[in-house]
């Protein structure tokens, strides 16, 4: 097993995420079976309970677990699926060491921080196991220098030492543009590689994150004051697409370098080759497709969405890329589309995602409304479904006040109702990892049109829900034009809804945009993509 430590210096919010993910996609490139593990330095024991806002997304993987954002730009570069494994927050390995504890797995001895970094040990291991992997990234959250993130270094200090020619260190760190100065500053690099140094860690590469690409002099200057070779000084500017980013390493000779350091061959494959296929189709494209995602995680006083939804936004570009198409996003706050629909004008898609809660949702409720009846491509995501629902219910089907009873527990017509087995579960406040998650079959209708995009009759998506549609109301919903097009496989859950005689308008229960991949668009939304842009508006 070779492994590579990832982390992070001088500011967060600086791509780490998507360089390790490009890494991973290198080295796969490169012919190895790879695999990561993301570090994160918070002591929640997952991201199933954290705000939207201050986290971004939960990115819901196969196996039920709720994790970081990261995960998914990991599934989106690798193209393939991870597991329980490849997460570790530092809430749930002190949790795993407390229950050997009481568990007497000890042998009675006292419990250190040794055993904390053993166990952080042990979960790289485990990933790199469970997942049959040649090289094991590991991605450590947060910047060095946080007294956090301590725990996670001595553990990369450790396995360094009782394996040192098959661990290596790459940090990626930001140089400022001061504007009152006009060039690079490599002064905050310096002091990030130092604070490494401090803990025992040496970095090998160094990812210089910036503006603009790093020139020779400051390389040269890094180089001297870091101990880092130069030829491992790779420049990471800002990019328009974020999947340009692997080639622009390539062309660095990352892979090269980190091959050499680890001792391995580069191996044959045409990954590389299809990955530049699908950036030059996303340079190609000429034409629009205006998209708007009615939502309600904004934040606070900017007017712009933050992560909360970075997955359906990568699986609209996934989507729009291979069909030639360049998708313009805009964020409509449901709060204001109530005081004015005519936001909505103009748009050839709209997109009501994910979501918990009441504010705000008489505003999806009226787009949702806009979308059918002005014949607008439209696609729901597990809330948005929910929307549809209700929409229908309240407008065709003149089911007055028509609600789902996580609002409106005493509504006459609870079209949307609690899960009876989620039921328990929030009296008891059970909420962490309770929900109805992970990868669940669905069934699909013969001669539905989600039938025709998926192409095959069996499916199988990601869930995080706890209501669903109330089958005390389905008759009534078949009865006046509504189709169901996708169940559970007993029959007893509705998956997904479409209506007759509209160009697009599907919803789902589950979130299709946790398994759309840049090489592989889902079929959702490249259909709800191509519907939307023979829209003329």
């Amino acid at each position: 097993m070779k492994y590579i430590f990832v982390s992070g210096g001088v500011i967060s919010g600086i791509g780490k995420g998507i360089a390790t993910a490009s890494i991973c996609l290198l080295l796969k490139a490169a012919g190895y079976r790879v695999t990561v593990i993301k570090m994160d330095p918070y002591l929640n024991v997952d991201a199933g309970t954290m705000n939207p806002l201050a986290h971004g997304e939960t990115f819901v993987l196969d196996d039920g677990r709720e994790t970081d954002q990261d995960l998914g730009h990991y599934e989106r570069y690798l193209n393939q699926n991870l597991n329980s494994t490849n997460i570790a927050t530092q809430g749930s390995i002190y949790l795993s060491v407390i229950q050997k504890e009481r568990n007497l797995e000890y042998d009675g001895d006292y419990v250190d921080i040794h055993n904390v970094t053993q166990e952080i040990i042990n979960r790289i291991n485990l990933a790199g196991k469970e997942n049959n992997a040649e090289i094991t990234i590991i991605e450590i959250g947060g910047t060095t220098g946080e007294y956090q993130n301590v725990l996670f270094l001595e553990a990369n200090r450790l396995l360094k030492l009782k394996k040192h020619n098959d661990v290596i260190h790459i940090h990626i760190s930001y140089l400022p543009i001061p504007a009152n100065i006009g060039e690079l500053k490599s002064k905050p690099v310096q002091m990030s590689v130092k604070d490494l140094h401090e803990v025992g860690i040496q970095p090998d590469i160094l990812l210089a994150r910036a503006e603009i690409s790093i020139d020779t002099p400051r390389i040269k200057r890094l180089a001297f004051n870091t101990g880092i070779e130069e030829e491992d000084i790779i420049a990471a500017p800002d990019v328009g697409n974020i999947y340009e980013i692997p080639l622009n390493f390539e062309s660095g000779h990352l892979t090269s370098r980190i091959l050499k350091k680890l001792k391995l061959r580069r191996r044959k494959t045409h990954l590389l080759s299809d990955w530049r296929k699908f950036i030059q189709k996303a340079k190609k494209a000429k034409n629009e497709v205006r998209i708007a995602i009615v939502g309600k995680y904004f934040a606070s006083g900017s007017g712009v969405l933050t992560d909360s939804y970075i997955s359906v936004i990568e699986a609209i570009k996934h989507a729009s890329y291979t069909q030639g198409l360049i998708p313009k996003i805009t964020w409509v706050d449901s709060g204001r589309v109530l005081k004015d629909i005519s936001q909505l004008n103009g748009f050839q898609g709209i997109i009501v995602p994910g979501g918990f809660g009441s504010r705000d949702i008489e505003g999806k409720i009226e787009a949702v409304k806009f979308a059918r009846e002005n014949k607008i491509p439209y696609l729901g995501l597990c809330y948005g479904m929910h929307m549809a629902v209700i929409e229908y219910a309240r407008n065709v089907l003149n089911f007055s006040n028509a609600h789902t009873t996580e609002v409106d527990p005493n509504t006459k017509y609870p079209v949307i109702h609690i899960m009876p087995e989620q039921q328990k579960k929030l009296l008891s406040r059970d909420y962490g990892g309770t929900m109805r998650l992970g990868a669940w079959e669905c069934v699909l209708k013969d001669g539905t049109l989600v039938r025709k995009l998926y192409g095959k009759k069996q499916i199988s998506e990601r869930h995080r829900h706890r209501y669903e549609f109330n089958n005390d109301f389905l008759q009534s919903f078949l009865t006046n034009g509504f189709t169901i097009s996708g169940t559970s496989p007993d029959g007893k859950l509705v998956e997904i809804i479409e209506l007759r005689h509209h160009p697009f308008f599907i919803a789902t229960q589950f979130h299709p945009e946790l398994k759309s991949r840049p090489l592989s668009p889902h079929p959702l939304f490249v259909g709800f993509i191509k519907a939307a842009s023979e829209i003329i508006s």
